[in-house]
């Protein structure tokens, strides 16, 4: 097979670990079915505590990203930090991929922005979810702000799990494999889906598909929802194997159907 090679830039909080791992391996995976290739660009911003007052400082710090992977010129851009973008308001997630792109606009070399909070209220809504349960490793105040910014956004959190793990490397080295037996203890009998990692720095691609199969409802993460969205804005079949079932392939959306949601 052959085809394009595209340029995957991602802005990562300096302590992340996980989307640049998740990320490049649903695409790695995808080129095992498709015949575009992807590399990938990061750069950082600085993060080690999962406080509102570190998240704020840290977010200020996204426009020279921008800038920076507009430079490598890249053909999209991920803002991959869930929470940092939720913690500065209902919304949010809007204003700052209308602002990252307009840096890449002034910088010479426009790149479409995704976000990984918008990318998963987006999600939801193509799985066509209303009430939702999720998982979170953060203190429960902030899964509460998690949790009242997608409800802000017209869904239902049924309930919500929070690992209560504050240092953001200390998310990074969460094993996986404790997801599972958490995932199915939660009531998901009026849940119309599972975020299994409401945060990018939460490993959960290991074992989704496998607790997707489990519950028997739609199962997502934050990675999984941002790879969908890179995908759409590269203008590219949205299917990714043994990721669930928003990038089984399932719920591609059509040009026309993209428009209307724009």
């Amino acid at each position: 097979m052959s085809g394009r090679t595209y340029r995957v830039g991602q802005i990562v909080p300096s302590s992340n670990t996980t989307m640049e791992t998740e990320i490049p391996a649903m695409l790695r995976a995808r080129e095992g079915i498709r015949p575009e290739r992807f590399t990938f660009h990061s750069s950082r911003m600085r993060l080690k505590k999962v406080t509102r007052e570190e998240l704020a400082a840290m977010d200020a710090e996204s426009d020279r990203c921008a800038i920076e992977l507009s430079d490598a010129h890249v053909d999209v851009l991920g803002y991959a930090c869930l929470v940092a973008t939720m913690s500065m308001g209902h919304g949010y997630h809007r204003k700052s991929q209308d602002r990252l792109h307009g840096r890449t606009v002034e910088n010479g070399a426009p790149a479409p922005v995704v976000t990984s909070a918008g990318a998963l209220i987006e999600g939801l809504g193509i799985l066509g979810a209303k009430k939702v349960a999720m998982m979170t490793p953060y203190m429960k105040p902030l899964t509460k702000m998690v949790a009242e910014y997608i409800e802000a956004e017209g869904f239902t959190v049924l309930d919500r799990v929070s690992l209560e793990i504050e240092d953001n490397i200390g998310v990074g080295r969460h094993d996986p494999n404790n997801l599972v037996p958490l995932a199915k203890a939660i009531d998901l009998s009026e849940a119309d889906a599972l975020i299994l990692a409401a945060c990018v720095q939460l490993p959960s691609l290991p074992v989704l598909q496998a607790v997707e199969d489990a519950v028997g409802k739609p199962v997502i993460s934050a990675s999984v929802c941002t790879t969908y969205r890179i995908l759409e804005e590269l203008g590219l079949e949205a299917v990714v194997p043994n990721a669930g079932a928003l990038l089984s392939g399932a719920y591609n959306r059509t040009p026309q159907q993209l428009r209307a949601a724009s």
